[in-house]
């Protein structure tokens, strides 16, 4: 098995925007009472696709909107090619603000009100509305593991495919597993010995850093700690500190601001790394921008993740999606991953043109795409349900690195990057 788990990652890199996030409300259950199949429209009817993003919520307006983008840059083109079956693609887009109730709203308005036939790239703060999705029958195509809802429940398929037994119970007894592949990988291939971990003195920020160094220490590192104050960070001292204690690599649980200050101080105190370590999130074309004051740790900042990288147009796949969006100002691997989750959708609803694409169509395409790559896009993306969580996997990523002049350069394949590494529990 060599899907790649990408829950804990993601969830921190939201985390660490927005340290705190509003929770709405439910609306009532009567609200969601109807029976979740829609029946086949007429051949020439458009397909309705919805897609919930925070779009605005308390973390900023860009940070949740890359997978729309994506998905909806797939669908354009899409329709400008005929559609499915000739039928065109009709896209509705809701907004949930970041909150719980407005999460409900969007389910409400797009499940219940439009009856689309599938949501797509969901990016939610708060996926409050998933149990109402899952119980409609709705299938939730490609979206990202910001909390636990796709390894807690059926019809909802992740961009990274899930193990859990998604039975209304988040990952086994409330916990779920990562691997340790990121940590292997720069051991091995680039001797890598001593590892620090920074976070802010506050709780999301804390808790995750401790799960990378519980996952550092599983690798045999040397772990240093640092920890500044979120109000007043003094990132000179934490820089001044890394130089002095020889760190190898340099992962985080701040946000990008925070990276940024950071990579300046290490520049200002000359400290020497191997790799300054990022996440998805932070996969995108505004590094310049946003490390323009670090050119020498600019230069050392790597990216991890489960799908190929936006920037590797050597693929007919990535070249395809980036034609695509070249009116975009820029690109980022949470718009490739919404690209290639309305390509999933795609993938589904052609497959049951001939017999009808309804929600219950496209819901048993999904449960049976094991190993589904969206033409090279994703590693290779399961859903199982099993009993157990798995001790140890052979999981894979992606992996590349910033170099000023070529953008992300991707560092060897993929889909023989690949390590047989211990599965660690955390809660989301």
């Amino acid at each position: 098995m060599r899907r790649r788990s990408r829950a804990a990652e993601v969830l921190a890199a939201v985390l660490l925007l927005a340290l705190s996030a509003a929770c709405g409300s439910r609306l009532p259950e009567r609200d969601f009472e109807r029976d979740g199949r829609t029946p086949a429209p007429r051949d020439s009817a458009p397909l309705r696709v919805g897609i919930i993003t925070s779009a605005t919520s308390p973390v900023g307006g860009s940070a949740f909107t890359g997978p729309r983008d994506g998905a909806k840059a797939w669908f354009d083109r899409l329709n400008a090619r005929g559609g499915i079956d000739g039928r065109r693609v009709e896209v509705r887009l809701c907004d949930d603000g970041g909150s719980g109730v407005g999460n409900n709203g969007c389910v409400h308005k797009l499940v219940e009100e439009d009856e689309v036939v599938a949501l797509v790239a969901t990016t939610a703060l708060d996926y409050a509305g998933a149990s109402r999705v899952s119980r409609a029958r709705v299938p939730d195509i490609g979206g990202q593991p910001i909390g636990g809802a796709y390894d807690t429940y059926p019809h909802l398929y992740g961009i990274y495919g899930s193990l859990a037994p998604r039975d209304g119970t988040t990952g086994w007894d409330g916990k779920l597993y990562g691997g340790t592949e990121v940590y292997r990988y720069f051991k091995r291939e680039h001797g890598a010995r001593t590892a620090a971990v920074v976070s802010y003195n506050q709780s999301a920020s804390a808790a995750y850093a401790r799960l990378v160094e519980r996952g550092l220490r599983a690798e045999g590192y040397k772990v240093v700690t640092e920890q500044v104050d979120f109000a007043l960070p003094n990132f000179r001292a934490v820089a001044a500190d890394l130089k002095e204690q020889g760190a190898d690599l340099v992962f985080d649980a701040i946000d990008g601001h925070g990276n940024a200050r950071l990579c300046q101080a290490m520049d200002q105190v000359g400290a020497d790394i191997t790799a300054k370590v990022t996440n998805v999130q932070n996969w995108t074309s505004t590094v310049p921008d946003a490390y323009k004051d670090a050119p020498r740790c600019r230069n050392a900042l790597w990216a991890t993740g489960a799908s190929r990288g936006f920037d590797d147009t050597g693929h007919p796949a990535v070249r395809e999606f980036r034609e695509a969006t070249k009116g975009l100002k820029t690109h980022s691997q949470w718009q490739l991953e919404g690209w290639a989750a309305a390509r999933w959708f795609t993938d589904a609803a052609k497959s049951c043109a001939k017999t009808g694409i309804t929600r219950a169509c496209v819901d048993g395409f999904m449960n049976r795409s094991q190993g589904y790559t969206a033409g090279g896009l994703l590693l290779p993306v399961e859903f199982q349900r099993l009993a157990e969580p798995p001790k140890t996997r052979e999981t894979c990523l992606s992996v590349a690195r910033w170099q000023d002049g070529k953008g992300w350069v991707g560092q060897g394949d993929m889909n023989r990057t690949c390590f047989d590494v211990p599965q660690l529990a955390y809660e989301p």
